[in-house]
């Protein structure tokens, strides 16, 4: 066995489990039912992406390459058969993250100034027509009560107009998006870094990844710090937002039906963290830097 304290990718990999176990704890998942679910990832990782030229793996190649039984790849395989994990849904194109899409980027539902309108409740340019055409068969009061929910829609009280008020839905207060936004954007950043560990040997260029730290910030410039970050984060995103946005085939209204182009799904995440670092911890982190 490799000794896990020599072996960067185990270092790697305990950096990123350490803060997924006080989640997992604190939300009264066990070791047994994670270990359940590594099982899963494996078997459906050995299936799907390393088959190589077969057409399709089979339960004895994947046993050799994940040093499981081949009655437990089986028992897997059949689990994640039935569960249809391939369409689970993605949480950033939900209903009300749409709407939102379209309000912003659709020029239907933008006013003089390119900014989005003001919309009525009902009628022929309304909040009802954008959310006939984005959320599918949602009703429209009950996106709209979602977005009163989040603070993202203010209700005018002379005239009982809508405003949009952020130009990115994101929930607030509910536990269970937010771990399903937790799964979606870890999942993104762990598949671009794995691309990007892995491109030089396929000739593929590298993705975008870049983080900004400092570790020796002073508290008294925190608030600041957090409130500008937030807002120049949230000005990128709106100008990425405004140049993708209407190049969405929802949004254009062009057809995937006969369009020989394939769909992708593409983006870009910004996230914000603080770690509050003693004496001890700067002086080991400053030796490394110095020593690599």
């Amino acid at each position: 066995m490799i000794e896990p304290r020599t072996n960067p990718l185990h270092q790697a990999l305990f950096r990123i489990l350490r803060p997924l176990a006080r989640l997992l704890l604190r939300n009264g998942i066990p070791f047994g039912e994670f270990s359940e679910l590594v099982k899963r990832a494996y078997v459906e990782a050995a299936l799907k992406d390393f088959s190589g030229d077969r057409r399709k793996a089979t339960d004895s190649a994947a046993a050799v390459m994940t040093g499981l039984t081949r009655k437990e790849v089986k028992r897997q395989r059949e689990i994640l058969a039935g569960r249809h994990t391939a369409t689970f849904e993605v949480l950033h194109t939900n209903r009300a993250s749409r709407v939102v899409s379209g309000w912003v980027n659709d020029a239907q539902f933008k006013d003089a100034t390119g900014e989005p309108a003001e919309l009525p409740f009902e009628g022929p340019v309304s909040f009802c027509q954008l959310a006939k055409k984005y959320s599918g068969d949602m009703p429209p009061r009950a996106v709209l009560d979602e977005l009163l929910r989040v603070n993202l829609v203010s209700v005018h009280e002379d005239t009982g107009e809508l405003s949009l008020n952020q130009r990115a839905y994101v929930p607030a207060g509910d536990s269970q998006k937010m771990l399903q936004i937790f799964g979606e954007d870890v999942s993104d950043l762990i598949a671009t870094m794995d691309h990007n560990l892995a491109c030089g040997k396929s000739g593929q260029q590298p993705l975008f990844q870049r983080t900004l730290t400092y570790n020796n910030i002073s508290s008294e410039v925190m608030d600041a710090w957090r409130m500008h970050a937030a807002e120049q984060s949230q000005k990128m995103l709106e100008q990425l937002d405004s140049w993708l946005g209407p190049k969405d085939r929802d949004v254009s209204g062009e057809s995937v039906a006969g369009s020989s182009s394939e769909s992708i799904r593409t983006g870009v995440s910004v996230f914000y963290f603080e770690d509050p670092q003693c004496k001890e911890t700067r002086l080991l982190s400053s030796r490394q830097e110095n020593a690599s």
